[in-house]
């Protein structure tokens, strides 16, 4: 691989360690009781709400439609997230100081695999909590109603617009994909240079 190519997969490895404190997607519901919005942010080992009351005040209007309560604690992936994102971080780190093409594309195939997996994960966790109601116990019922949000754009739940959208963490993670297949890109095309080279 060429410098150029080991510093953009090294760069594309260093943008993911930002993803450990970045905040990777962001919910917020809007109602005409709450005409400033709850917000809700997913990070890579946490959810937390966006002001300091905003989980609290969502977990009580769920439980008025029998949802479950939203608890880091309840999200078994966010105990595993943060070790994937730092061992793709140091995976891409040696790919880049070996400067082998070999390396570099099983860094790019597992990190679109963990994408892939990250992103069903996440829609999993929003249909369990949105279909999966205690409905014995909830103050409101509608019959055939579920809550579950959009992953990407706005969705009307009830009273309540839902909106879901990447945050930093996620533009973050983006372009250290790209920058690793920017990497590739240009590691195959050096050897055709050199021969056209070796040619004149």
């Amino acid at each position: 691989m060429s410098k150029l190519s080991r510093m953009l997969l090294a760069l594309g490895s260093l943008l993911l360690v930002g993803v450990l404190w970045a905040p990777i997607w962001r919910i917020h519901l809007i109602a005409p009781q709450y005409p400033e919005g709850l917000g809700m942010e997913i990070r890579a080992d946490r959810v937390h709400g966006r002001e300091e009351h905003d989980l609290e005040n969502i977990n009580e209007l769920n439980h008025y439609i029998g949802m479950k309560r939203i608890e880091t604690e309840e999200i078994p992936v966010l105990r595993i997230m943060p070790w994937v994102i730092g061992g793709l971080a140091v995976f891409g780190g040696v790919a880049a100081f070996v400067g082998r093409r070999a390396l570099a594309w099983a860094w790019l195939g597992t990190f679109a695999v963990a994408g892939i997996v990250g992103l069903g994960e996440f829609w999993w966790w929003e249909y369990d909590y949105g279909h999966h109601l205690d409905l014995e116990h909830a103050i409101i019922k509608v019959p055939g109603m579920t809550y579950q949000p959009p992953i990407i754009g706005e969705k009307q739940l009830l009273n309540f617009t839902a909106a879901s959208w990447p945050a930093i963490g996620a533009l973050l993670a983006g372009s250290a994909f790209l920058l690793g297949a920017a990497a590739i890109y240009l590691a195959r095309r050096a050897p055709n240079r050199q021969v056209a080279n070796a040619g004149d």
